[in-house]
């Protein structure tokens, strides 16, 4: 695959909003890979589809794709290690595209990385919205302004990191958007509605508790003691806010 055809037009009949960005496909159903990467390249994206986990890891590295839908019912490699795989050496977005929809593998998908999920069977206009929805939310990170400081750390939208003491550490891109608008509203409140809508979108019909896996994950990383948070904190009931 890997098609650019400027001529054609989106599912809507309107035009493509997809801008070229490269894509990984990771499917061992050859009918079902053929059929989203028809449509996603309807959409202008170019697609690259690898059928088995250690092709999709050497195919990632060769490509370098702006964003990764990965089934988690791989041969070789299994989709949750591809994924703890894949987020070790790359912020790059993630969509775990999954026929379980047990609430526990929806979870471990987020915990290993995983920024958002689809399960089977699934439309293609829906899947197609949360690819749009992930790279736009990417891009509007790259270039969004100064550094940020907040307590032990320094949060730079423009290079998309967050240091500590100089040391960098790795965020997702959902985990950085979440970041990112603590610290820069850092002493006041945010509602988890206002966060998930801002880092989501509100039409995500994901699980309620996706927001409380990344502020744990985000715990992991910048807080000396996740359970007994010093920066990152819940308000019971409300939301979360950054403190110094």
């Amino acid at each position: 695959m890997a098609l650019d055809r400027p001529d054609r037009q989106g599912l809507s009949g309107q035009p493509q909003l997809g801008t070229g960005e490269t894509i990984l496909l990771v499917e061992d159903d050859p009918t079902l890979a053929e059929s989203v990467g028809f449509h996603l390249e309807q959409e202008h994206y170019r697609v690259h589809v690898a059928p088995d986990g250690f092709s999709a890891l050497k195919r990632f590295r060769d490509v370098a794709p702006q964003l990764v839908l990965l089934d988690l019912m791989l041969p070789q490699i299994s989709g949750l290690d591809l994924c703890r795989q894949i987020r070790a050496e790359s912020g790059v977005p993630i969509i775990v595209v999954t026929a379980k929809d047990a609430e526990a593998d929806k979870v471990l998908g987020l915990e290993l990385g995983a920024d958002d999920y689809i399960t089977k069977p699934f439309s293609i206009r829906e899947l197609v919205a949360r690819v749009r929805a992930n790279l736009r939310r990417t891009s509007m990170a790259d270039g969004a302004g100064s550094p940020l400081r907040g307590g032990p750390m320094v949060v730079d939208p423009e290079r998309h990191e967050v240091r500590m003491g100089g040391e960098l550490i790795a965020m997702t891109p959902k985990e950085f958007a979440v970041l990112h608008l603590l610290v820069e509203r850092k002493g006041r409140l945010l509602s988890r509605t206002f966060l998930m809508d801002e880092v989501w979108g509100s039409d995500f019909r994901g699980l309620p508790n996706t927001l409380d896996v990344h502020i744990r994950r985000i715990r992991e990383k910048v807080e000396t003691d996740p359970h007994n948070p010093r920066h990152v904190l819940t308000v019971r009931g409300l939301g979360y806010k950054f403190e110094e």
